[in-house]
């Protein structure tokens, strides 16, 4: 298909969204109550649902009130940090140049809400027999924590919409599975002593370190034996260590350990099971620890866990990106998105927006002016479309 040029009020949108410093451990209010503001002039409403402590919402709002079930556009408005990272242009500039638009988040994923925003008045107006709703989250990319408040509100609302269409840079290709993401913390509680008299000790770093090695030794058996599960760049779920911290001195036995560690399960696979099995092996080892003292022990904290995606090319949500994109097939991601917690609610889902997951949480993070032309095709064809079989 061939691309739109990218719509000069969709363009400027996108450019303000990003100047917006909206890293997940920041507030995403003023981000969100601009979406507000600009909905609002409009004349429509925004539902917003917030975190404890109020500093971070989540937005949803109906294009089209009165109107049967309808379509979601989702989105995050979280971005990761660039500390560390080399830019040649300021993460939060919106800089335009050489065809693309530059800045931390362009690509995942304010480019596609700023083109969902901008097409609003078009909804509005649109003869489709079906509302289109906006949703956008807070803290997806630490753990999906806000869209599981936005669904949970939206239930007690009484708010059933028909289907989903997560905006994640996919290339315009839509996206059919992804891996969960399921982190863990695991704290050791040993018992310290001069390093000369280990007997009389238990080594929170040694325990520790078994316990990798039962993570690590799983790792080994998914990839020799778990079924491959075809499209997948790694087609068998992973696990792996990330962290791990411990130890004060050379001559001291360590009484604290902590490390921290992931599966990445195939939407075939149950990444629960996993941990139950890591679980029941730290479980194993406690019984000789507390021989030597009491309060030893094993802690486990979970982190986050983004459930995996499994769709169907033949779900008319899925049918229907792929006609307003004008793709002929669909593909699977290797990303973790939200789209796994939409369709566990009972909403068919599909993952498809604009940019290249190879672009994201890079320097220059950066969404082609080709892309945000093809979403905004997108948009202007869903205003377009007569139902969602």
């Amino acid at each position: 298909m061939a691309a739109t040029p990218s719509a000069p009020r969709a363009l400027a949108l996108a450019r303000t969204l990003v100047g917006f410093n909206t890293v997940s451990a920041n507030t995403n209010l003023p981000l969100i109550h601009c979406i507000r503001d600009e909905l609002a002039r409009l004349g429509v409403k925004s539902r917003l649902s917030y975190n404890a402590d109020r500093t971070k919402a989540n937005l949803f709002a109906t294009l089209g009130e009165g109107k049967p079930a309808g379509l979601i556009l989702s989105g995050h408005t979280d971005t990761v940090p660039w500390d560390g990272q080399d830019w040649s242009v300021d993460p939060l500039g919106g800089v335009v140049k050489d065809g693309r638009l530059y800045g931390r988040g362009s690509a995942d994923m304010k480019g596609f809400i700023a083109t969902a925003v901008a097409h609003a008045e078009l909804f509005l107006n649109s003869s489709a027999p079906f509302a289109i709703h906006f949703a956008f989250s807070y803290e997806e990319e630490i753990g999906c924590f806000g869209v599981k408040e936005l669904i949970a509100d939206l239930r007690d609302a009484g708010i059933a919409p028909l289907a989903c269409i997560v905006g994640e840079p996919t290339s315009m290709v839509p996206a059919i599975a992804h891996k969960g993401v399921y982190r863990y913390r695991c704290c050791v509680r040993g018992k310290e002593a001069h390093s000369s008299l280990t007997p009389h000790s238990v080594n929170a770093i040694e325990m520790a370190a078994r316990v990798v090695g039962r993570v690590r030794d799983m790792a080994e058996g998914f990839e020799r034996e778990e079924p491959r599960y075809a499209g997948f760049d790694v087609p068998f779920s992973t696990a792996s260590v990330g962290q791990f911290h411990g130890g004060i001195a050379d001559n001291v036995v360590p009484r604290d350990a902590e490390f921290r560690y992931e599966f990445r399960d195939l939407p075939t696979a149950d990444a629960r099971a996993m941990q139950e099995q890591v679980v029941a092996y730290a479980r194993s080892l406690e019984p000789a620890m507390r021989k030597v003292a009491p309060d030893t022990g094993f802690r486990f904290e979970t982190l986050c866990e983004i459930p995996s995606f499994l769709g169907s090319e033949q779900d008319g949500v899925t049918q229907l990106a792929m006609r307003l994109a004008g793709e002929p097939r669909t593909t699977n991601v290797a990303f973790g998105t939200e789209a796994g917690i939409f369709r566990n609610a009972g909403i068919r889902t599909v993952v498809c927006g604009p940019g290249s997951i190879g672009q994201a949480h890079q320097p220059d993070e950066y969404v082609s002016l080709e892309q945000l032309g093809r979403c905004q095709a997108f948009m202007e064809g869903l205003a377009q479309v007569r139902g969602i079989s």
